[in-house]
C-alpha cells in the first residue's frame, strides 16, 4: 500500500509570517513548522518575538525585528531568509493593528496609523516577497504553474461590510482585495499565487474589546456557530492557500466567519 502524501507537506520550503509572536501569526508559525517548514518570524514588538521564538525548533526559525511599514524592511527580511534557508516560498501578511474612533471624530494619526501598518506594510512585505519569487520563477519556472509560492494576506469581514468605529480598519482590509487580485493577476505567469482570508471574531488581543461585556451579546449573535474562532482553528486555511495543496487557487478572498459572513 502506498505511503499517504501530505498535499500540504511544507518540507523545505520556507513562509515570512508578519505579526508572528502572538495569536494568529503564532498559531500560523508553529502549524508552519508542524508541517516540516521554515518560518520567519517578523514581529515588532522585541519582548513578544523573543518569547515566542524561545520556545520553538532554532533549526527552522529566523526571528526578524521591525516594522513592516518600514521602506526596506520587506527586503532585508527576504535577504536574511535567502542566506539562511535559500529561498522564500510563502508570505502570511497577518500584522495589524487597531486604532479606533467614530469616522467624525478620528484623526489624522489615527487613520494613518491603521493604514501605514496594515495596508502599506502588506504592499511593501508583498512586493518584496513578489520580487524575489519573480526572479526565482525567471531563473527556473517550477512546475506545475502555480508552485513558486504562495502570498495570504489577511483581511476581515469588516472590510466587506463596514465596522462601526473602524473606518480605517475597514478600509485598509477592503484595500486588501484589489492589492491580492492584482498580485494574483500580474503574477500568475510567474507561479506565484496571492489569495485574502478574512476572519470575523478570533480569540486575539485584538478582539477584547467587542468580545466585553458590553458588545459581547451583539457579537455573539451575529455568529451562527455560536462561538469565537481560536488561533489554531483558523490557521489550516491560510496554510493550505500557502503550500502547494493550493496549486491552482489564485485571486480568491475567502473568510472564516462561524457564519456571520455568508456569500453565494
Amino acid at each position: 500500500m502506498a505511503a499517504t502524501i501530505n498535499p500540504m507537506d511544507m518540507t523545505g520550503r520556507t513562509v515570512v509570517v508578519t505579526g508572528a509572536g502572538q495569536g494568529i501569526g503564532k498559531a500560523l508559525t508553529e502549524m508552519f513548522l508542524g508541517l516540516g517548514g521554515n518560518v520567519v518570524m517578523v514581529e515588532r514588538n522585541p519582548d513578544t518575538l523573543a518569547a515566542t521564538a524561545g520556545a520553538l525548533d532554532q533549526d527552522r526559525i529566523l526571528p526578524m525585528q521591525g516594522n513592516v511599514a518600514e521602506e526596506g524592511f520587506g527586503e532585508s527580511c527576504v535577504e536574511a531568509a535567502v542566506k539562511r534557508f535559500g529561498a522564500v516560498h510563502g508570505l502570511v501578511n497577518n500584522a495589524g493593528i487597531t486604532r479606533p474612533a467614530m469616522f467624525a471624530k478620528m484623526t489624522m494619526q489615527q487613520w494613518q496609523a491603521v493604514i501605514d501598518v496594515n495596508l502599506t506594510g502588506c504592499y511593501l512585505m508583498m512586493q518584496a516577497v513578489g520580487r524575489h519569487m519573480i526572479d526565482r520563477a525567471k531563473d527556473n519556472m517550477p512546475q506545475p504553474a502555480g508552485t513558486t509560492g504562495g502570498i495570504v494576506n489577511i483581511s476581515s469581514t469588516a472590510g466587506k461590510r463596514g465596522s462601526i468605529g473602524q473606518v480605517n480598519y475597514s478600509a485598509a482590509k477592503a484595500g486588501l482585495f484589489g492589492m491580492t487580485m492584482t498580485g494574483a493577476r500580474e503574477w500568475a505567469r510567474y507561479g506565484i499565487r496571492c489569495n485574502s482570508v478574512g476572519f470575523g471574531t478570533v480569540v486575539t488581543p485584538m478582539t477584547e474589546v467587542i468580545r466585553g461585556e458590553k458588545f459581547a451579546a451583539q457579537t455573539m449573535a451575529r455568529i451562527p456557530l455560536n462561538r469565537y474562532a481560536e488561533p489554531h482553528e483558523v490557521a489550516p486555511l491560510i496554510c493550505f492557500l500557502v503550500s502547494n495543496a493550493a496549486v491552482y487557487i489564485t485571486g480568491e478572498n475567502m473568510t472564516v466567519s462561524g457564519g456571520s459572513h455568508m456569500q453565494p
